[in-house]
């Protein structure tokens, strides 16, 4: 039975990692070694980013509503709480662009807010 070299695929797994470390500060993007460890420790900070990046654009839409809401006498709690009482279903993402974009409608939906409180 003939033998089976590895040079191949470790060759293949070596050069995926160095293209993955390529712009990498110093020896983490020349050495094997330290470029898996590396590109490991970025996957796990990548990974903790998509779940934070979440978190961080609610954080955003709330602060955004809040300064919309605050010339018209509310606060951002009053103002989700009337329009929940208002039947009014709009996510805080639509909410923070309305602000943003349309002044007018969003004075609307403040309006029909306070009255329902």
């Amino acid at each position: 039975m003939a033998r089976i070299k590895g040079a191949m695929m470790t060759r293949k797994r070596r050069n995926r990692t160095l293209k993955l470390a390529k712009s990498y500060w110093g020896s983490k993007s020349r050495h094997f070694k330290m470029a898996k460890q590396a590109v490991a420790k970025s996957g796990v900070y990548a990974y903790v980013s998509r779940k934070r990046k979440k978190r961080d654009f609610r954080q955003l839409w709330i602060t955004r509503i809040s300064a919309a809401v605050a010339p018209y006498g509310l606060n951002y709690s009053r103002f989700m709480y009337g329009l929940k009482k208002a039947g009014i279903e709009m996510n805080r993402k639509a909410l923070s662009e309305l602000a943003i974009s349309d002044p007018e409608a969003f004075k609307v939906l403040t309006e029909t807010a306070k009255q329902a409180v």
